[in-house]
């Protein structure tokens, strides 16, 4: 098995896991203008999921690997960089931090100030892999133990461990975040998506990166009260509005065009499908 270590990458923020809330995270801080670098097995427990019957927008429910295929797409449409691995270790690279202080402080994870965590990640073929960034957001389930170096309060439930967060996300570890399930939230994808919004936003305000709404308006919307359009928003002319509407439509017709190209998985523990329930 190979242990070699590649040259490390640098982002403002690194995303620790690649399903709803982590891709949601990322596609949120990407869109705001920060350097997004997420990190996953590419095993999101969604792929698991029959059928998602109760995500708003799809009255007749829709396809789980396909809503995660369009959040992968989503995400790297707005910038996302995706990196196959499986984080193990988080480190500070800031020498005056002392994680005992972690409980007196949150947030404020500012880009200018340089790369405050290195992050390592193993690929399936042994290969570790570095990464440099600002803020991290913890958004696996279920093992959050590459924070444990950093001191990062978690809660034990059983088999189970969470990350004590605040209202908003933050850890008690300065430029550190956790979302979705990870943090104790209701295990429904709608809700890992709203807390992966959350606290993408969080991270956001908290680098102090020039931000008012991620909003698109028709034109005129601030310019004819007088008003700059604020950061983070846009407007746009009729044509425009008619140009990304007609490639939206184009684009879901295209990816619900047919059934899912990729069997349908179940519980790791039940891979051998002795019963004969997966598709072939």
């Amino acid at each position: 098995m190979s242990t070699r270590e590649t040259d490390s990458e640098t982002a403002d923020v690194l995303v620790g896991g690649g399903g709803v809330a982590g891709l949601t995270a990322a596609t949120f801080t990407a869109r705001a203008g920060l350097d997004t670098t997420v990190v996953d097995t590419d095993e999101s427990i969604l792929a698991r999921n029959a059928h998602l019957e109760n995500v708003p927008g799809f009255p007749g429910g829709v396809d789980a690997r396909r809503f995660l295929d369009l959040l992968v797409e989503q995400a790297e449409e707005n910038g996302v960089r995706r990196r196959t691995g499986r984080v193990t270790d988080v480190e500070r690279t800031d020498e005056d931090a002392d994680p005992s202080d972690g409980g007196e402080s949150h947030g404020d994870a500012d880009p200018s100030d340089g790369d405050a965590f290195e992050v390592s990640a193993v690929s399936d073929g042994g290969e570790t892999r570095t990464y440099r960034a600002d803020a991290v957001v913890a958004a696996s389930w279920s093992d959050a133990s590459y924070l444990d170096g950093l001191g990062v309060e978690t809660r034990d439930a059983g088999s189970k461990t969470y990350v004590i967060v605040d209202d908003l996300g933050r850890t008690d570890v300065e430029g550190v975040y956790a979302a979705g399930r990870l943090t104790e939230k209701y295990h429904q994808a709608v809700v890992a998506a709203g807390h992966g919004a959350e606290v993408g936003l969080t991270v956001v305000h908290d680098s102090e990166t020039p931000y008012y709404h991620d909003w698109v308006t028709p034109e005129g919307y601030f310019t004819d009260r007088g008003r700059e359009v604020p950061p983070g928003c846009e407007e746009i002319d009729a044509a425009e509005r008619e140009r990304r509407d007609a490639e939206s439509r184009d684009r879901m017709r295209e990816a619900f065009e047919g059934p899912h190209p990729e069997p349908q998985r179940t519980h790791p523990s039940l891979v051998d499908d002795e019963l004969g329930r997966l598709d072939e």
